[in-house]
């Protein structure tokens, strides 16, 4: 049996139930309190510094400086870097279309792209019946789509989508509106997204684990 394999049937065989192996695998995909903090301190120092200073410039240097010295924390404790290098690549995207239209609103605007990209993506796969916490499953389990032979699964697997939905419809939603209002609207934005980012995932996860708690689905290996 190769590593890979290993590392699979271990796993598997940590979770007896679709509910805990669900809760196992969104833990790890939020990566816990300090990955989501890494994924705001950069907007924080972005935000901070325009609204201090008005220096689109300095404010992308702050940003990005920010999430440097994150991912440097992370290779010094030899640590994984994967969050702090998605926070790093996010606030990059952000500083290129603040740096070339001199905006600093700009900065938000494939954040919010992004969570309504998510959004039509997971509605559409609940659509068609290929709801994406399904893939989860799949991934405990080692068969990406034997999840789907099961109706109560499938529609276990579509609630808590529509529980990963609601964050990123209600961004859309509220900063949206706040992008296109006349003036410079970064403030507002910055503040926004940093109330709308960890608050509200923290609380689809609770959402998603209460939903969880109710049901001991066993997994069929």
């Amino acid at each position: 049996m190769s590593e890979t394999e290993t590392g699979t049937a271990r796993e598997t065989a940590a979770h007896d139930t679709v509910e805990a192996a669900v809760r196992a695998q969104l833990t790890k995909a939020l990566g816990g309190v300090r990955g989501m903090v890494e994924a705001a301190v950069p907007t924080i120092a972005f935000t901070g510094t325009y609204v201090a200073a008005k220096d689109v410039k300095l404010a992308v240097g702050a940003g990005v400086g920010a999430a440097v010295v994150l991912l440097l924390a992370r290779i010094a404790q030899r640590s994984s870097p994967q969050f702090v290098l998605n926070s790093l690549i996010g606030i990059a995207i952000a500083a290129f279309f603040a740096l070339r239209s001199g905006k600093a609103e700009n900065a938000f605007l494939p954040g919010i792209m992004l969570n309504a990209g998510y959004a039509a993506a997971m509605i559409f796969s609940i659509v068609v019946r290929w709801p994406v916490v399904g893939f989860i499953i799949g991934s405990v389990t080692g068969d990406p789509t034997a999840w789907r032979a099961d109706p109560g699964i499938v529609r276990l697997c579509s609630r808590l989508t529509w529980l990963l939905v609601l964050p990123c419809a209600a961004r859309v939603a509220v900063q949206y509106p706040i992008y296109l209002a006349d003036g410079d609207q970064s403030g507002l934005l910055g503040t926004a997204k940093i109330a709308m980012g960890w608050p509200l995932q923290v609380a689809a996860l609770a959402a998603m684990v209460w939903l969880l708690t109710r049901g001991r689905t066993p997994i069929n290996r």
